[in-house]
């Protein structure tokens, strides 16, 4: 049918990083975003439970999704407003984020390239807030396309409606409103890059750069992330399994006290702190560990991955293990980064 695709009992091996078994009693695959109000004619898509997948980076398979599956696919990228100075970049839901983020370098702008190389498509990027070394995707969102479904129509909502916070968004929040079809960004030509997350000058200076320019920024956050991280084409897994956790600031120092290579952060203000994730399950001993195909990466702690034949409820219940261990030794709480379906954490 005209801008969109139906498959009935879709296999999602494929459709997800972790490449865990799951199946989708229907799979909907829209090329053209006009075509969603008639979709959403539909009494399955319309009231019924959705799933909305892009690129599988950020969710966890411990079971089959209920009701349907809508993946968009339209790709386009163009600048929408440049005054010489500052520009706004929309692109299409279904764009990989890092053909973005090489997109707009290429295009003279910066503001994206702390973010290179993070796996996972352009609509999802709001709705988790994406984050990486030091910068956050919603300092840089200037508005979001969505379909509301209760609504049955597009809305646009600027940077300050989005609600995003760490690791959150008004998207996120709730789930089964909003369908992301495009975002745009607020780039500048005139660069003002974020160096003071931890190893990223060191990089710079590694790779004989004293001033860098935005791209070298990028290529700099590239190294590091194939350095530390597993490819998942080759290793099953969605990066980052866990936030890293916010604490109130007297808890975090007492902790720093106790263990002095703890690394603490800014948490947003005066009275919280943010710890680290990946030292405190590494501390516990998780860092390498395997229980059949279901593991954490031996270079990265806060990355589970599958071996090979692992299955969505087998790594789910290893995160709740090295989350309950976390608690145990340090009375500190860990949350999933990933979406888990099928499942309650």
């Amino acid at each position: 049918m005209a801008g969109y695709r139906l498959i009935e009992n879709a296999r999602l091996d494929a459709r997800n990083t972790f490449g865990v078994p799951a199946r989708a009693s229907l799979l909907v695959e829209v090329s053209d975003t006009a075509a969603l109000p008639e979709l959403f004619d539909y009494p399955m898509l319309r009231d019924g439970p959705l799933l909305v997948l892009g690129g599988g980076s950020n969710l966890l398979f411990a079971g089959d999704p209920e009701g349907a599956v809508i993946s968009l696919s339209a790709q386009s990228i163009r600048i929408i407003a440049d005054d010489g100075e500052t520009a706004v970049v929309r692109a299409d839901a279904g764009v990989e984020w890092h053909t973005l983020v090489l997109w707009t370098l290429g295009h003279g702008l910066s503001g994206l390239e702390n973010l290179a190389l993070i796996p996972g498509t352009v609509g999802a990027a709001p709705i988790q807030n994406i984050g990486a070394y030091g910068v956050e995707v919603g300092e840089r969102v200037h508005a979001v396309e969505a379909f509301e479904r209760p609504a049955a129509g597009v809305v646009r909502l600027d940077r300050a409606d989005c609600a995003f916070a760490y690791r959150d968004s008004v998207f996120k929040a709730d789930p089964d409103r909003f369908l992301v079809t495009a975002v745009e960004f607020e780039l500048t030509r005139i660069p003002n890059l974020r160096l003071t997350y931890s190893g990223l000058a060191d990089e710079l200076l590694a790779m004989g750069i004293d001033t860098p320019t935005a791209s070298q920024v990028a290529e700099a956050v590239c190294h590091i992330r194939r350095r530390k991280l597993p490819d998942p084409v080759l290793l099953g897994n969605a990066g980052s399994f866990f936030k890293n956790p916010l604490v109130p600031a007297a808890t975090a120092q007492a902790l720093k006290a106790e263990h002095a290579a703890l690394p603490v952060f800014s948490g947003g203000s005066d009275a919280v702190s943010k710890l680290s994730a990946a030292w405190l399950i590494d501390a516990c001993g998780w860092k390498g560990h395997r229980d059949g195909d279901a593991g954490v990466s031996a270079s990265h702690a806060l990355v589970l991955v599958n071996h090979g034949r692992a299955t969505g409820r087998q790594v789910l219940d290893l995160a709740r293990r090295i989350a309950s261990s976390v608690h145990e030794r340090f009375g500190v709480t860990l949350e999933p980064e990933p979406r888990v379906i099928g499942a309650r954490w």
